[in-house]
């Protein structure tokens, strides 16, 4: 495909002064449009070296109020970026709803860069290209508008402007050693570039090839192509029909219940649980300092009914572990700010660096519970949550991350008396809340949505352990000698 592009097309002077002189406006105009309606926009910048990425960007940006955009230009990982999975730095730097962030260059260089060096293996390379294409999809299912150009130059033109850099003093440090490497092996480059094209092309998505030898030429196609995108994104979001009410699965639709399968009387002695306890917390703290020298990530999502004891068993897991090898994500209802982009984002930029632990107590699976019950979301958004997790989950797994998830169950009988007692007790009643009361009366609708939620999420990668917590003392020592086993195998293993 790209070595049959036509690179030669030019564009008179004239003809692209008299084009700007209505595409500027128009930019400028559907910029406003877009952060009027909350839109948030990712123009992504690939291409062959020496194609015009920066002066192509700024000629779109120009168009444009300052204000509302920001370009992010993508060089190669830092350390503590290549200790987090690889697209975790890029779900720092989204925009935010009504907000243009142009990327030079992006998540394509894991796929351009890393096989060009030999520095990826063939699954790996399998893998990333799948991880970027659920990136995408994930971004324009939350009305993300990604808009993607390859910028195409030959050999012979990067050659030329390559020489032009590096035969005066004043640019030659703008050439690197990977371009003039790319430069020399030019069609091993290019058949590279084809591939990913083709492993990424989309119907959420699309590649637009950009002819740039002809810095005018290039540039009227990328802003006329943008302005394209932004009308059709107005156009439909002014069209778009409202989401139908939300509605929960009637449970006899499930093929079972995991839940009402417990064995919610399961107990342990104090003298049982001291013993345990003490036993599984110097594990722990023997098997943090192994994680942190092998550079394991461990990632324990708390989950389960109010009052049903998580916040007792965190305490518990992290009396004897190092404070800076670890921090606890207390998740309640989004922010102003966490509310201008996906839901995902404000835990993706919260997921630990290699060798240290992340605790959620509460996580994403909110998308799936209180906003499915509550209708904070769309049936259509929380049904295609499902996915969305099993693959944030199944990228996060395949950098090595340890990822266990805890539901803690308890029956309404032992909720009520745990809320009673909470009340009377001064020095706990800030646990108690009238919302706590109102979610007891959604009880049966959150079983159902619960039950749905463990069967579909739990992977080989990303599993579910339900917990008996009606006893806390049996809870308590099930949940940290489970983490303490799943990372003894994870260190054996490494």
């Amino acid at each position: 495909m790209l070595k049959s592009i036509q690179l030669d097309q030019t564009l008179p002077k004239d003809q692209y002064k008299a084009a700007m002189e209505t595409l500027i406006p128009r930019l400028s105009f559907l910029q406003r449009e877009i952060k009027a309606a909350g839109i948030p926009v990712t123009i992504v910048f690939e291409g062959i070296d020496m194609a015009g990425k920066g002066v192509l960007i700024n000629e779109l940006i120009s168009a444009m109020d300052p204000r509302g955009y920001q370009v992010i230009s993508t060089e190669k990982e830092t350390e503590n970026e290549l200790r987090h999975p690889f697209l975790w730095r890029f779900w720092n730097h989204l925009p935010a709803k009504s907000r243009i962030h142009v990327f030079d260059r992006s998540w394509y260089r894991k796929v351009m860069q890393d096989p060009f060096e030999k520095t990826i293996s063939k699954k790996d390379l399998e893998m990333a290209y799948d991880e970027i294409v659920s990136f995408e999809r994930l971004l324009t299912d939350d009305g993300m508008i990604l808009i993607k150009f390859f910028l195409m130059i030959s050999e012979k033109e990067q050659k030329k402007r390559l020489n032009n850099l590096t035969d005066r003093r004043e640019t030659m440090w703008r050439v690197r050693s990977e371009e003039l490497e790319h430069n020399k092996h030019y069609n091993r480059y290019l058949n590279i570039c084809q591939d990913m094209l083709v492993h990424t092309e989309s119907s959420f998505a699309p590649w637009t090839v950009v002819e740039a030898t002809d810095r005018r030429f290039a540039a009227l196609k990328i802003m006329t192509r943008v302005a394209a995108v932004l009308e059709d994104a107005l156009e439909t979001a002014k069209n778009r029909v409202p989401s139908s009410p939300n509605a929960l699965c009637d449970s006899s639709i499930l093929d079972t219940s995991i839940l009402g399968g417990l064995d919610l009387t399961k107990g342990l002695t104090r003298e049982e649980y001291d013993t345990r306890m003490k036993k599984v917390q110097k594990r722990l703290k023997n098997l943090h300092n192994q994680i942190y020298d092998k550079q394991i990530p461990v990632v324990l999502v708390f989950e389960g009914q109010d009052a049903a004891g998580k916040g007792g068993a965190i305490k518990r897991l992290t009396k004897k572990l190092d404070p800076r090898g670890y921090h606890v994500v207390p998740t309640s209802s989004p922010n102003a700010v966490e509310r201008e982009y996906h839901y995902l984002w404000r835990f993706w930029t919260k997921m630990p660096k290699d060798g240290h632990i992340a605790i959620f107590d509460r996580s994403w699976y909110g998308r799936v519970m209180v906003e499915r019950i509550e209708g904070f979301c769309s049936e259509e958004e929380w049904k295609r949550a499902f996915r969305e997790i099993n693959e944030m989950e199944e990228t996060i797994a395949a950098h090595g991350t340890v990822i266990l998830k805890f539901w803690l169950q308890i029956d309404k009988d032992e909720q009520e008396k745990r809320f009673k007692e909470r009340m009377e007790n001064p020095d706990k009643q800030w646990k108690i809340t009238d919302e706590d009361w109102r979610n007891r009366e959604k009880w049966d609708q959150y079983r159902v949505a619960v039950d749905e939620m463990l069967m579909k999420t739990s992977t080989s990668y990303a599993p579910w352990i339900v917990i008996e917590a009606n006893n806390k003392l049996y809870s308590r020592v099930k949940i940290l000698e489970t983490i303490a086993d799943a990372i003894e195998t994870a260190v054996r293993n490494r």
